[in-house]
């Protein structure tokens, strides 16, 4: 007992320390949890899928035989995105340069009689690009500075996890109840540069199209901004948030909760059963970190910041360090239901509906910067501002479709499909958060090699999909966005 709890701890606190993934495809949302029901197109609600149950439906844990179990899973995602921009010189194209994140998981439950509690660490999805220095979107100021342009990177990468303590009870034969309570983590590097256009839209009243930016801060930016009516600033090559640690294992900005969810199975029959749940919105803190910079590349007469303007106005850029909090980052609340159907002993069909509630969560993107109250960040020193990016993500339905074979009595055959529409509108479509992939080919399988021992796997071609922000038809111009992904996960499981 005491190595299988040193064991315990181990994994833990490994899976505890590789991020929750990123670039998922149902939204922010993977296509499915566990290579069971990832090869089955995420269909998971109605029929035993190991103790990823914890993460689709943790009344089907009711379906585990008696014992305890363990699973522990690596997944990868590989998503492939580009920004697409059209100039006077032809189109430009921008490829993200992330393109593999690796995922862990573990999970373990002991059913005894009608009872059943486990323990597992799950990632839940995110987002991630990567735009090197050498694409047009290092370039916000489309070749007019290239002393100051020309070299940002821009990237984001969004990990969500989740340390889930589930329960489940057999009720009688036909109907079995689960619940859990879960321990969430978030982490969050963005590095994102805006274009003067981008920049004035956010921070003129009239305009804000895309967004809106307010606060003290840019009240005093905006006292030298010449097309704000100040003095000492003719123009701005680009403004640039960075908070990035290019961390493997955490985000900069952090922050962490808790959610929870409720199920229920209930066997119609020996060939028939249906699922349901509910996952609770999350409860997360701000993301929050103290190492920040937003650095602003500017036109201007460097005698105005010590008041004393010289007529004589040069290119450089000012930054300013600080803190960073992303306000209010939550997770969706999702309703579920399945049915699963067992024509016969090596036959199994499943089909799930999904609705994500993106609506609830995903109207704004909002992040306050705080300068720190330092000389080196002369007049704005203790200064803050509010950047607000809208988002207005769409709730989204989401179909699950799959099929297992018992080839033999040790393989087994699966496939599935999978289908989500995209919940970003176009007109906030952000090259950084690509999540519109809509439609899914899943195939997979399992072997039994040992009494109580097997292997799973899924292989999930997310195929491409496009969609275009119209900008405003004059100074932001359209980008579109294209992502594909492929994706595959091995499980290990053992029970005794």
């Amino acid at each position: 007992m005491k190595r299988i709890l040193a064991t315990i701890a181990v994994l833990v606190a490994a899976a505890l320390l590789v991020p929750g993934g990123a670039s998922a495809t149902n939204g922010m949302n993977l296509e499915g949890y566990g290579p069971i029901a990832a090869a089955m197109g995420g269909a998971s609600l109605a029929f035993d899928n190991g103790t990823a149950a914890m993460m689709n439906n943790p009344a089907t844990m009711a379906l585990f035989p008696t014992g305890l179990r363990f699973d522990l899973a690596l997944g990868s995602l590989g998503p492939d995105v580009d920004a697409i921009v059209t100039t006077p010189m032809g189109a430009l194209t921008a490829e993200s340069d992330a393109t593999a994140f690796y995922m862990p998981a573990f999970g373990m439950m002991y059913r005894r009689d009608a009872w059943g509690v486990g323990l597992g660490v799950f990632s839940q999805g995110g987002m991630g690009t990567e735009y090197g220095a050498g694409t047009w979107l290092a370039d916000p100021s489309m070749g007019a500075n290239t002393a100051l342009d020309g070299g940002l990177v821009n990237r984001s990468e969004l990990s969500v996890g989740r340390v889930i303590v589930p329960g489940v009870y057999a009720v009688n034969e036909q109907l079995s109840l689960g619940a859990s309570l879960e321990f969430v983590w978030a982490g969050l590097d963005l590095r994102m540069a805006l274009s003067e256009a981008q920049f004035q839209d956010l921070a003129n009243p009239m305009a804000q199209n895309i967004g809106t930016a307010s606060g003290t801060l840019l009240g005093a930016f905006g006292s030298l901004y010449e097309p704000f009516g100040g003095t000492g600033i003719s123009r701005v090559h680009h403004a640039y948030f960075d908070f990035s640690n290019d961390s493997d294992l955490y985000g900069q900005a952090r922050g962490v909760g808790v959610a929870g969810k409720i199920g229920f199975v209930f066997e119609v029959n020996e060939k028939v059963s249906i699922g349901a749940t509910y996952h609770s919105p999350t409860a997360l803190g701000d993301l929050e970190t103290d190492e920040a910079t937003l650095s602003m590349a500017v036109n201007i007469d460097p005698g105005v910041l010590q008041g004393l303007p010289t007529g004589e106005y040069v290119d450089m850029e000012i930054p300013v360090s600080g803190s960073i909090s992303v306000n209010d980052f939550q997770w969706p609340a999702v309703y579920g239901i399945g049915a699963a159907v067992r024509p016969n002993d090596r036959l199994l069909v499943a089909a799930d509906l999904r609705y994500i509630d993106w609506s609830g969560v995903m109207e704004n993107f909002s992040m306050t910067f705080t300068a720190d109250d330092t000389p080196a960040n002369g007049a704005f020193a203790g200064l803050a501002m509010d950047a607000v990016l809208f988002q207005k993500w769409e709730d989204q339905a989401v179909v699950s479709l799959g099929g297992a074979v018992k080839a033999t009595d040790a393989l087994t055959i699966r496939a599935g499909f999978n289908y989500g529409s995209n919940p970003v509108p176009d007109d906030y479509l952000n090259a950084l958060f690509p999540a519109i992939v809509e439609s899914h080919l899943a195939v997979g399988g399992g072997w039994d090699f040992a009494e109580r021992g097997e292997v799973n796997v899924s292989f999930v071609t997310a195929f491409e999909s496009d969609a275009t922000n119209p900008g405003n038809g004059s100074t932001i111009p359209p980008v579109e966005s294209t992502h594909s992904q492929f994706n595959w996960m091995v499980m290990y499981s053992y029970g005794f």
